[in-house]
């Protein structure tokens, strides 16, 4: 097929394996778009034949009902997409209940065949190696086991990544969960970090309200010996959500 979308990625040190030179690619992620802003694309670029306000009304209701009905026991297959619901936990024995402290009811999302076949049309451009290894790769919430989307408010959280370790005497130096739509940033208490180490930091996640947040990491960590006389931030390219 021929190429009709170019993405950029970046090279970072591949910190899963022991080789110094094998590298690891992550995109160079746009911003996140809102259904509001997918509606409007799809009038203004896409020629959509109804107006955006329209449109995300009925992509709203669209998502509500879906939802509903996932939550019914349903799979959903968008073309696009597909969302089925699986139960994530150990049980026991045979005559153990669900219980919600050791079980965790969860979305699966996964590409579907439309989708596949918009990415054969997609060429990555590699831009080279990233100018600071200093990145969050991934944040898994070690309580239902997911990986970049859901947060569980006073239990583990395993963010990895590379040159992370919280150093220095700025006091700005931490961990901080952004919520989304009011700008609140919440630092994660020094008692509640786990583990602090240069690829990963086992954090125990503050008492988030429902919403979504944006991970920032900020810390004077040079992996030099000598702190950086200044503290440097990165900031996680998901939204992660409370429910």
């Amino acid at each position: 097929m021929s190429v009709l979308h170019t993405i950029k990625a970046w090279l970072y040190e591949n910190m899963l394996t022991d080789d110094p030179n094998d590298y690891s690619a992550r995109v160079s992620a746009e911003r996140t778009l809102s259904v509001r802003d997918i509606c409007q694309s799809a009038v203004e670029r896409g020629g959509a034949d109804i107006n955006a306000a329209a449109m995300e009304h009925a992509v709203n209701l669209f998502h509500s009902e879906m939802g509903y009905r996932l939550c019914d026991g349903f799979s959903v297959n968008t073309g696009w997409y597909n969302i089925s619901i699986h139960i994530k936990g150990v049980f026991s024995r045979l005559t153990e209940a669900f219980d919600p402290e050791k079980h965790t009811v969860m979305a699966e999302f996964r590409q579907g065949a439309e989708l596949r076949k918009e990415l054969r049309m997609v060429s990555v451009s590699v831009m080279g190696k990233a100018e600071a290894s200093f990145f969050i790769a991934q944040v898994t919430d070690i309580r239902t086991g997911s990986v970049n989307d859901l947060l569980t408010p006073g239990r583990n959280a395993k963010i990895s990544g590379g040159k992370l370790k919280i150093e220095g005497t700025s006091p700005s130096c931490g961990v901080y969960f952004v919520n989304a739509e009011t700008g609140a940033r919440i630092k994660v208490e020094a008692e509640d970090m786990v583990e602090n180490k240069n690829a990963n930091l086992l954090i125990i996640t503050p008492a988030l309200a429902a919403g979504t947040y944006r991970v920032e990491v900020t810390t004077q960590y040079a992996n030099s010996g000598r702190p950086l006389k200044e503290p440097r931030t990165t900031v996680f390219d998901h939204l992660l959500t409370v429910v």
